[in-house]
């Protein structure tokens, strides 16, 4: 089955990341699945096209029409910034400097966690909160108080849901430490039960595991909190398939379509369960739609052989029928 994960959150073409359970009737396009479209992101973090252009002119993002989870996680800490009042040029100053004074850190926005502190930008990183821009520590609590010595000893700091979410998506990486992972994202949804992505990622984990009846549940949770995410409806319709329930599967990813009808492993998939419901002529359909959108590969020469097969017992039906 194939299996995206996400991140808040698109038609994943998200989120995410694709978790690739290799069986022959499910295709996996992982370059696909883990880029999002402009419009992806302007829905997703419920920022406008004047901010994300703002930001892009003030260079604290580079100009882009897709982005990677890992871009969505960095805009999602601007737009919080941002929110904060922090001026974008104190923003893009403080990533500099955090880049000089921490060796070898190169994107602050991924490798420490950030908040705001008062009208600047602070960073958390190896246990100690640290405003680049005046070279102090700083105490992460609510009123972001400021120590004006440096002497100040590591601290343990509280996390956001964001790091518990960034640290899940590391863990799973490795099948060793993909518990870990599970508690990860349970914190972060705990801290934030409309984390739609961690629901999903949560989902793809327990499908792993076998454990179908959890990975529905996150799935449909993901749902839930975030109606129009179009990975949650084709993860949704992947365990429906796997279950048995191939009509709810079909329209598990007549909806994914729907909310993005360019997603090609959607397409896919629903050919294929509708081929096994004994649908071709439906099939043919999204055969021809997923060739279109993906034509190199095996899994395009699988759609071009099913398309040439369709077709083929369809003029021979005609055949039959004229020789009458």
């Amino acid at each position: 089955m194939n299996f995206a994960l996400a991140i808040y959150s698109s038609d994943s073409h998200n989120v995410g990341y694709c978790r690739d359970r290799v069986t022959p009737k499910v295709k996996v396009d992982q370059a696909k699945v883990e880029r999002y479209n402009r419009a992806d992101v302007l829905r997703i973090l419920r920022i406008t096209a004047r901010q994300l252009a703002g930001w892009e002119k003030s260079h604290l993002f580079p100009v882009a029409e897709t982005y990677s989870f890992f871009d969505l996680l960095q805009l999602k800490k601007l737009r919080d910034l941002r929110a904060k009042r922090v001026r974008s040029a104190v923003i893009r100053d403080s990533l500099r400097a955090m880049q000089q004074q921490v060796a070898g850190m190169e994107n602050p926005l991924l490798e420490a966690g950030v908040f705001a502190s008062k009208s600047r930008v602070a960073f958390r990183h190896q246990g100690a909160a640290l405003e680049p821009l005046a070279g102090q520590f700083v105490m992460d609590f609510a009123d972001r108080r400021v120590v004006e010595s440096a002497r100040v000893r590591p601290m343990i700091t509280l996390e956001t849901a964001a790091d518990y979410f960034a640290r899940g998506v590391v863990l799973e990486e490795d099948a060793a430490t993909q518990v870990e992972a599970i508690e990860c994202y349970k914190k972060c949804i705990a801290l934030d039960p409309m984390h739609a992505a961690a629901h999903i990622n949560l989902g793809t984990l327990y499908y792993n595991r076998q454990d179908f009846v959890s990975a529905e549940l996150f799935y449909r949770k993901a749902i839930e909190v975030d109606a129009r995410y179009a990975l949650a409806y084709f993860d949704l319709g992947n365990v429906l398939d796997e279950t048995g329930r191939l009509q709810e599967a079909i329209q598990s990813y007549q909806a994914a379509i729907m909310l993005a009808p360019t997603y090609a492993d959607a397409h896919y998939n629903l050919a294929l369960a509708l081929e096994k419901s004994r649908q071709p002529r439906k099939a043919l359909r999204h055969w021809q739609a997923y060739a279109k959108l993906d034509n190199t590969g095996p899994w395009a020469l699988h759609a071009k052989n099913q398309i040439r097969k369709i077709l083929a017992a369809d003029t021979l039906k005609i055949v039959v029928r004229g020789s009458k």
